[in-house]
């Protein structure tokens, strides 16, 4: 299985990453929730819904928004990791990421 990540900031403005499912044998549901914790907690991210709980989805989707498209943009560690622990904390093979829509969809 490969899992495929994209991450849209509008039009033309999409990034996307393959994972073979080997890549992330290696890594795990919690693992993914640690980082993007650590992520929602250094960007300073605001909660969707102050008043309950905060999910990963609203995680994944604030880490994306606050972390800004330029770290996309780059290219680097920071965007690979980002998609590599979306995949590993939604166990899902296609997840698309729209941030200007703030949604996500499989």
């Amino acid at each position: 299985m490969v899992y495929h990540i994209i991450v849209s900031f509008g039009r033309e403005r999409e990034y996307e990453f393959k994972f073979p499912h080997t890549e992330l044998a290696t890594g795990s549901p919690e693992e993914a929730r640690r980082w993007f914790d650590k992520e929602f907690a250094d960007l300073e991210c605001e909660p969707s819904n102050p008043m309950g709980k905060v999910l990963i989805i609203d995680k994944i989707l604030n880490v994306a928004r606050y972390g800004g498209e330029q770290r996309f943009i780059d290219g680097k560690d920071w965007s690979t990791r980002f998609a590599r622990y979306t995949a590993l904390a939604l166990g899902r093979d296609t997840v698309r990421i729209d941030v200007a829509a703030f949604n996500i969809g499989y």
